[in-house]
């Protein structure tokens, strides 16, 4: 396992290196908390790098930057929106990066994401937490939103498909927002897959978001995918008309989200969403078909973060 400090990245001078035999992460304590970079060691970086902002740091003003971030849920501005622009603190204990921002002052929260690179292979175990710092209780969810890079393609898992005759009730619900166009070509409503591509000549945002009871989504790019695992809470109550797994996409973004549930959270304590991040060099194209030969063997080694 490599760790390097002052590492110098997208602008940024103060970014944190985590390398393996396989994967290498950065993460810059400029501002955050986020993650910039995921790839495998030498190659292309699988997260979006929004040029025009890297390397920026302070302001007022939110900024998307790239990478992956944390926010609260449900979306509302400008509680949502608050800007990450500042240094963060970090811990380094051998195994495991711990980013601290410090205390969103207009919200009384605060956020941390802790990084844990496996020491060999392709396993990056991702923690993400908001603190209650107010005097009183607050009911939210946590949203993990990963900006992908340009130009590749989302596959999320339908339900196994039942005969009307051995299920007469629905499986789960699948959530629009208003600017979504069913029609789009960007989407692929398949038989055993939801897919969607990231297209930069698009010229209006989309977004689609479920309950994931099968706890993946994953982005495929360029011959590489990563794979984000993570857990369904059978009796919770999820944001969004129960969604913990969304897709988000315009011109120049695509977000692979995933929530926790809602929860109150008391005054000094905090609510954790986990995901499990895996990266595979497959090629696969757009029919099921190759899906199942080429991607469903990859989930199966995978594995859902423990609660």
């Amino acid at each position: 396992m490599q760790f390097e400090e002052n590492y110098r990245w997208g602008g940024w001078k103060s970014c944190l290196h985590i390398a393996n035999d396989t994967v290498d992460i950065v993460a810059t304590t400029d501002i955050g908390p986020r993650i910039m970079r995921c790839g495998f060691v030498g190659d292309k970086n699988l997260l979006l790098e929004l040029k025009d902002e890297m390397g920026k740091t302070g302001g007022e003003d939110f900024k998307l930057y790239g990478g992956s971030r944390i926010w609260h849920s449900p979306e509302v501005n400008p509680r949502s929106y608050m800007p990450d622009n500042d240094p963060v603190v970090y811990k380094w204990d051998g195994k495991t990066l711990d980013l601290m921002q410090p205390l969103e002052i207009a919200t009384g929260m605060q956020k941390e994401i802790i990084i844990t690179l496996a020491p060999l292979g392709n396993k990056v175990e991702v923690v993400y937490r908001i603190y209650n710092k107010t005097l009183w209780p607050i009911k939210y969810a946590l949203w993990a939103l990963t900006l992908m890079a340009q130009n590749g393609r989302a596959i999320i898992p339908q339900e196994p498909f039942q005969r009307w005759d051995d299920n007469l009730l629905p499986v789960r619900p699948l959530v629009l927002w208003s600017y979504t166009e069913m029609n789009d070509p960007r989407w692929t409503w398949g038989k055993k897959y939801i897919q969607v591509k990231q297209d930069p000549k698009s010229t209006g945002p989309t977004k689609v978001g479920l309950l994931n009871k099968l706890g993946w989504e994953a982005y495929s790019l360029s011959g590489q995918v990563l794979i984000k695992r993570f857990n369904f809470e059978p009796n919770a109550e999820y944001p969004d008309y129960m969604c913990n797994s969304q897709v988000y996409t315009d011109s120049k973004l695509f977000e692979l989200e995933t929530l926790s549930p809602l929860k109150v959270v008391e005054p000094g304590s905090y609510s954790e969403h986990k995901e499990n991040w895996y990266l595979f060099k497959a090629d696969f194209d757009e029919s099921e078909e190759s899906i199942d030969k080429n991607l469903l063997p990859l989930i199966e080694k995978t594995e859902v973060p423990l609660l």
